[in-house]
């Protein structure tokens, strides 16, 4: 058979290459563009994911403060109520005692004025058994025991508003013989402070003053030819007895006198008589009759008769109806001493004490 002459169309052959190679193209570009466009959508989304965590996590902390504030707030709520049921009910009160006021008439406050009167009444009566009692019960300033603790029943008038003690800061006071007084006083003032007379005579006068009333006044006057305030610059005034670094302040000072001169009565009652107010306790330390009056006696020597009426001279000067509690320490040599002083004591209703050479 004779073959067939087909025709040949260069045409055809290369529109189809043409389109093929187009396609291939096409899906070669897609798959480059969208694998491009993965990477950079999982780089987005990786991005966004951080941001989505980092919200939450605000979103959370936001939450916890949001409850935290409500508590807090829920808190305040409670206390601002309270206060202002408070608040209503103080002023409710305010209202009511007003009103309560205003209904009281003057007869009323009268009344009111009365019991209130005798309630001050009743306290202050109670204050003053108090006071008596404590006085009962012995609460003193100051604290004195004597050896071994000893608690002297004495006799002694202690009490008063005004307790004078006049204390004799003479030679005499320097021991309780005469022989004994004649070489002690030419010696040093040291040795003077120290004789046991004189410190027996200091000791009796802290033992005093330890027992004085708490709400009372006092002066310590020492006198030899004159006389002198303990506390130098006192002289004519009263001190407190519960101010007791001042009383201690006393006992202090004499420590430092140191016995000398002779003794005059009379000028140191001219010192008593010139107080104001007037001492309504004295208490009277010595160990005889006095050498001179207000003057200086003309020779070196004086008679017992004439000491004696030195006394009894000096004794007028004294204010009258004021006790005077003597203690003597009494002085070889003086015989009328004794009797005068104890007459003395009996005449003004004081107390008369010649203590042992251990007391206090």
């Amino acid at each position: 058979m004779a073959r067939k002459n087909r025709r040949f169309s260069t045409f055809s052959l290369s529109f189809l290459d043409i389109m093929s190679c187009g396609f291939g193209a096409v899906a070669l570009i897609f798959l480059i563009i969208k694998h491009g466009s993965d990477r950079d959508i999982e780089a987005e989304n990786q991005d966004l994911a951080a941001e989505v965590n980092l919200l939450q996590e605000e979103v959370e902390f936001g939450r916890e403060h949001l409850v935290l504030a409500r508590n807090t707030l829920d808190t305040t709520s409670d206390d601002l109520a309270q206060a202002q049921g408070l608040a209503r009910r103080i002023i409710e009160q305010i209202e009511e005692v007003k009103g309560n006021i205003a209904e009281v008439d003057s007869a009323d406050e009268e009344q009111d004025i009365e019991r209130l009167q005798e309630k001050v009444k009743k306290l202050e009566q109670a204050k003053k058994e108090l006071e008596s009692e404590n006085k009962k019960l012995g609460n003193n300033v100051r604290k004195y025991v004597g050896d071994g603790d000893r608690q002297y029943l004495t006799g002694l008038q202690l009490g008063g508003d005004r307790i004078l003690i006049l204390l004799d800061s003479s030679a005499s006071m320097l021991a309780d013989q005469l022989i004994k007084v004649i070489r002690t006083r030419n010696m040093s003032s040291h040795v003077k402070r120290n004789t046991d007379k004189w410190r027996r005579a200091i000791n009796t006068v802290s033992w005093l003053t330890a027992q004085f009333p708490q709400d009372s006044q006092y002066q310590i006057y020492t006198f030899d030819t004159g006389f002198r305030a303990a506390i130098a610059g006192t002289e004519g005034r009263w001190l407190n007895v519960d101010d007791r670094d001042q009383l201690d302040k006393a006992i202090k000072e004499l420590d430092k006198v140191a016995p000398e001169n002779g003794t005059s009565l009379e000028r140191v009652f001219h010192a008593v008589s010139n107080l104001s107010p007037l001492p309504d306790n004295i208490i009277l330390i010595t160990d005889g009759l006095p050498t001179q009056g207000m003057k200086r006696p003309r020779g070196n020597t004086i008679s017992g008769r004439d000491r004696l009426d030195l006394f009894r001279r000096a004794v007028k000067v004294l204010p009258k109806d004021v006790p005077v509690n003597v203690i003597l320490a009494p002085m070889e040599g003086d015989p009328f001493a004794a009797s005068e002083f104890w007459k003395l004591a009996m005449d003004t209703r004081g107390s008369f004490l010649a203590p042992s050479r251990d007391w206090p």
